[in-house]
């Protein structure tokens, strides 16, 4: 059979027009073709595929078909394929960096090293998840004769056993690792998945779709469509043949998703929304700090949910970060993702580098300090905007309470010495700096990932304990992949990464038998 962009398979970015990926065959789709751009030059990086109402259906009819047949499958028979994808992803390491980088806008690094590097290490990790115990034992019970029976010793176990067909909605941020962190562990567990990736850069998805196939997954088994229009993402969520949907994007989005599920009582993992706080306290390292806090400008261009991009900083170190902060950003070259000292790349698409934009202005208007970037650097083509960090922020700022999604960090000071302090821009508790602290950074409708920085370990573990969120790097902005996952309030629902990921595709049957 011909790749998945015509005959011959994948061979880089520049290819035919993407079909889909339909109950192992490649198809034409009805709705025609768009534009895959690449964030930094603005040229054509291939046409991705716009499916109709009916072909999503379709899609999620086949899952439905091939869910009896794989979810008798064998651990053994599961792992295998998913290594056997791994062995493909690697085999095809540069091409897909190249596509990864092309569709994304990431720097070669970053493209290579957290997103096709992860994809294969995801793959590789679910293959050996595969293996895991699903059987949890229960301590017998001993019941008396009644109503319900003679008298006996009941034995029980719990096994996780697949929850069906899932599907899988992907974010633009990561078309590589995050489709995997869904679709390896959904399988691995014996589930079925329809894949809807991003529209801005749907085509590694389809890559990726391909490997699964080479590597042995019967038809049905991996499906994937795509689209602009909404109707696409609504109907793999509405599909009745779908009992599961594991969604990362914004919250708005989620809440919708959400809606549908709740209707037809279907499974949920959502991984929404961040606004993470950075709390530095004054026995902190500003430099390990600000080197952390500045991973905003310099990993992916801040589009991530996890990053630190909201400071929250004790007063007497305030004016020492925020410097450390603007040299960090000014050594940072912006510029052609290709090239080996660029730093920081284009945002997503133009209309991301205009909302972008527009929040920086609109901190300007709030009575923030745009100190630095901000600006597009002037490199002709591209989606840029310069790392830009606003200061003399306060709470109620929208720049400090809205996720922006960019390379945009704000900077809150603290002191905790009694109520708010009458000048802007500042904040206080009636208690300790630590109550403050802890009062400013739950005060957002996000819990996904907060930070805290202090030399004391027992205070940063002692705070880390009173935050609202669903991780805290203490000292670090580095993440545990066995660790688990998701957000507070408005950041998600559910848990995945190590194995979590098995227990979140999966639901728990109890057994019970008289002994």
């Amino acid at each position: 059979m011909g790749g998945p962009g015509g005959p011959g398979g994948p061979t880089g970015p520049a290819r035919g027009p993407q079909r889909l990926f339909v109950g192992g065959e490649w198809v034409e789709p009805d709705g025609g073709h768009h534009e895959v751009i690449d964030p930094a030059t603005e040229d054509v990086v291939g046409l991705a595929p716009e499916a109709s109402r009916a072909q999503v259906w379709q899609a999620a009819a086949a899952a439905r078909e091939a869910f009896g047949t794989w979810s008798r499958t064998t651990p053994q028979e599961r792992a295998a394929v998913l290594d056997r994808t791994a062995d493909l992803l690697q085999r095809d390491f540069a091409s897909h960096t190249e596509l990864a980088r092309a569709e994304t806008g990431a720097t070669t690094a970053t493209a290579r090293g957290m997103q096709v590097a992860v994809a294969v290490a995801r793959f590789r990790r679910y293959a050996r998840g595969a293996l895991e115990p699903v059987e949890t034992g229960i301590p017998p019970q001993i019941n008396e004769a009644g109503p319900l029976g003679r008298a006996a010793a009941l034995g029980a176990v719990a096994v996780r056993r697949p929850v069906g067909v899932v599907t899988c909605i992907t974010s633009y941020n990561n078309p590589w690792a995050n489709p995997a962190g869904k679709v390896a562990p959904a399988l691995a567990m014996g589930n079925t998945v329809l894949v809807k990736p991003a529209p801005q850069d749907p085509l590694s998805v389809y890559r990726l779709a391909a490997a699964l196939e080479e590597a042995g997954a019967p038809p049905g088994v991996v499906n994937v469509v795509s689209g602009t229009s909404v109707d696409v993402g609504e109907a793999a969520v509405d599909s009745p043949d779908v009992d599961m949907v594991s969604f990362t994007g914004s919250t708005a989005i989620g809440q919708r998703i959400g809606e549908v599920c709740g209707r037809g009582m279907k499974r949920q993992l959502m991984e929404l929304g961040g606004k993470g706080a950075a709390i530095v306290f004054a026995d902190a390292d500003l430099d390990a700090a600000a080197a952390g806090i500045g991973t905003t400008f310099s990993f992916y261009s801040g589009q991530i949910c996890t990053a630190p991009t909201r400071v929250l900083v004790q007063r007497e170190v305030y004016e020492p970060l925020v410097e450390r902060l603007v040299r960090y950003a000014g050594h940072l070259k912006v510029g052609d993702p290709r090239d080996r000292d660029t730093v920081v790349g284009p945002l997503i698409s133009a209309a991301h580098r205009e909302r972008v934009e527009s929040y920086v202005e609109l901190g300007r208007k709030e009575g923030a300090r745009v100190v630095v970037g901000g600006e597009r650097p002037g490199l002709g083509k591209g989606f840029y905007v310069a790392p830009a960090l606003l200061v003399d922020c306060a709470p109620e700022m929208r720049v400090v309470r809205e996720e922006i999604f960019g390379p945009v960090v704000v900077v809150v000071p603290f002191d905790g010495t009694g109520g708010t302090a009458g000048s802007a821009g500042s904040a206080g508790s009636a208690g300790s700096a630590e109550d403050a602290a802890v009062a400013l950074a739950d005060d957002s409708d996000y819990g996904l990932i907060d930070y805290v920085w202090s030399a004391d370990t027992a205070r940063a573990f002692r705070v880390a304990a009173r935050l609202r969120a669903g991780g805290v790097g203490v000292n670090t902005i580095g993440r545990n992949m066995e660790a688990p996952f998701g957000g507070f309030k408005r950041s998600g629902v559910g848990r995945d990464c190590g194995s979590y990921a098995l227990h979140a595709y999966s639901e728990t049957q109890a057994v019970v038998w008289a002994g």
